[in-house]
């Protein structure tokens, strides 16, 4: 399992302007964190860190097991524009996968 990404910035504002613009290093790092841990039996993920260099502090990014499909799917769209083909097979094979383990209600 590797080391969630992070992200430095100099301020906040900084980082939610990365957010707005939707920069593909934020959904990398989503989407590479969701695929290292498909097997992980733990409820909550560590995804990505901020580290906002004047302020001196690390935001740390978790997401539930439960949304990793939703997240998957959300970002599969940023890959096919970046034409990434072979991560948007890996992330339509994961998100398969985790549809199929969900249980039925």
């Amino acid at each position: 399992m590797g080391k969630p990404k992070e992200i430095k910035v100099n301020t906040m504002d900084e980082f939610r302007n990365l957010v707005d613009k939707k920069h593909f290093s934020i959904s990398q790092a989503i989407v590479s964190s969701i695929l290292s841990n498909l097997k992980t039996r733990k409820k909550n993920v560590h995804v990505l860190s901020i580290k906002c260099l004047e302020e001196n502090t690390v935001f740390d990014i978790t997401l539930e097991r439960i949304n990793f499909s939703e997240t998957l799917k959300e970002n599969l769209k940023y890959f096919e524009q970046h034409e990434m083909y072979e991560e948007c097979i890996e992330i339509d094979r994961a998100i398969k996968a985790l549809n199929k383990s969900k249980p039925v209600k």
